[in-house]
């Protein structure tokens, strides 16, 4: 588990897919890419946000880790734009 500092989150990069007709999965290219992402784990200064929410966050923003086989995204909560809504 990572356990973010001050104001940082860490997401989980939703991986977008798209299939077609026939079942064929095509992922997107890195410069397509939606910036959507579930929150992980929260550092103690963060107040708006809780582990499970979607969110939507600034392209290009943020540090990759990768643990465990799984990529994950440390990033500032003030590049954090939107909450979405189920």
């Amino acid at each position: 588990m990572i356990k973010p500092l001050k104001d940082y989150v860490v997401l989980l990069p939703e991986k977008e897919e798209t299939k077609t007709e026939s079942g064929i999965i095509l992922t997107t290219d890195e410069k397509d890419k939606q910036s959507l992402g579930i929150v992980n784990n929260v550092g103690p200064e963060v107040k708006d946000l809780k582990k499970g929410d979607k969110v939507i966050y600034e392209s290009y923003q943020g540090t990759k880790a990768k643990l465990k086989g799984e990529e994950y995204l440390i990033i500032k909560a003030e590049y954090i734009l939107a909450l979405i809504s189920n």
